[in-house]
Parts: structure tokens; sequence; C-alpha cells
């Protein structure tokens, strides 16, 4: 089992451009302020830390980053909720979408406006998560046997070198462990988080590939969406 994709690939080479856009801040620090919620220090949250790790690597501001901590104890911050939909997009992929909003009445009408424009459709609960697992992914910079064996040592599950560095999954309850063991190796960490991994994929090519890329890519700029998923190889 592996989390990548092509399209997860494109979305790492573009990360360093789409973290000048501010809709990129907004979504991480909505994220920062639900895990701020068990805890605002990052040292005994490590669900903070992650999300932390990642404001860091999109060069987030530390301004935004505190205003997003102090919002997890305001009113606004109490309000944000976070929701899971499932979708199918051209080709027969499925999809899994993580929100994190403060109206699910707005947020939700978008997702399926923006997923019926480009060719997609909601699906029924539970009719496309079964083909996806919940785990840790973590990516990191480095590269070669050692950093690989580094890597299974520190107790993944898996890990595939990749052009630009190593994807390593782990076991859900493992992620924060193996992220802390792999810094502790030297790793240089570039993010690690909870995904939703296929357990099979569904090539695509031409057309719907580029449908579905086009797909992906809009509903991942919507401001409440968090998290895209696809079983898309």
């Amino acid at each position: 089992m592996s989390g990548h994709s092509k399209w997860e690939t494109t979305k790492r080479q573009k990360a360093v451009v789409d973290a000048k856009r501010g809709a990129l801040f907004t979504k991480i620090g909505n994220q920062i302020a639900i895990a701020a919620r068990a805890g605002a220090d990052p040292a005994m949250n490590p669900s903070l830390a992650m999300v932390l790790e990642k404001a860091r690597h999109a060069n987030m501001p530390k301004a935004n980053i505190e205003r997003a901590i102090a919002r997890a104890s305001s009113k606004e911050g109490a309000a944000l909720i976070e929701e899971t939909y499932e979708a199918y997009g051209p080709g027969g992929i499925g999809v899994i979408i993580e929100v994190a909003t403060d109206n699910k009445n707005r947020t939700m009408p978008e997702v399926r406006n923006t997923l019926q424009k480009n060719g997609g459709r909601m699906a029924d609960p539970g009719s496309v998560m079964f083909q996806f697992e919940r785990k840790g992914v973590i990516f990191v910079s480095n590269k070669g046997e050692d950093a690989l064996m580094a890597a299974l040592d520190a107790g993944a599950e898996d890990a595939t070198e990749e052009d630009d560095g190593i994807e390593i999954i782990t076991a859900p309850s493992d992620l924060a462990k193996v992220r802390q063991a792999l810094v502790d190796a030297g790793m240089e960490i570039q993010s690690a988080e909870l995904k939703y991994v296929a357990s099979s994929s569904v090539a695509l090519e031409g057309d719907d590939a580029e449908k579905a890329e086009k797909l992906l890519d809009a509903v991942d700029d919507l401001d409440d969406v968090v998290a895209v998923h696809t079983n898309m190889a």
C-alpha cells in the first residue's frame, strides 16, 4: 500500500507557489485551531506539532500561527467542525474530501457544485470509504538505502522512494512516534499527517486523467477543504 499518486507529487511540487496564497494559510489556520483544542503546547500535543510543521513548510507567518492557536479557545474556534465527504470523479476514481468549517450548510453545497462542474458527484457514505484505510503518512527529503532502512527501523509499515524523497506509511497510532524517531535520526521531515490511503489504485490516462486532476485541484482550492485523497494512480 502506498499513498503515492501523480497528483500528490504535483501538489508537493506546487507547494512553494501555493504558499503565497492566503487561502492556504486559512486552511492551515483552521487545522491549527482544531488541533490546539487538545492543548496549545506542541510538546504535549503531537497533532498540533505536526500541523505546525506543515505551517512552517508553507512559510506561514508566525503571527498567523499564533492567532490560529489563540482561536482554539475562542467562540469562533469552538464553532469549527470537521466533516468528511465521499465522491466519485472522472474515470470512476474515488475521492475522500476532508473539510473544517464553521458552516456546513455553506460548505457541502460548495463541494457538491464544484464536483458537478468538473465531472464528479457526491457519493453515499461508505460507498467510497471502504476502498481506503486511515494511515499515517510522512514524507522526508532524504533518499537512499540508509534512509529507507532508518524509516523501517523507526517502526514504519512501508517506505517508498520517489523522485523528491521517501514516502513513509505508518499505523495511525504510530504516526507521532515514528515521526519523532525520524527527527531524532536526523531526517528532514517535509510533512507528517493522517491520510486516507487507497488499498488499490485506478490508473487513468489521457483525457480522463486531465479531467480528474482538474476536479481534484478545484476541490482542493475550496477554502474549507483541508485535504483531498484519491485512488487515482
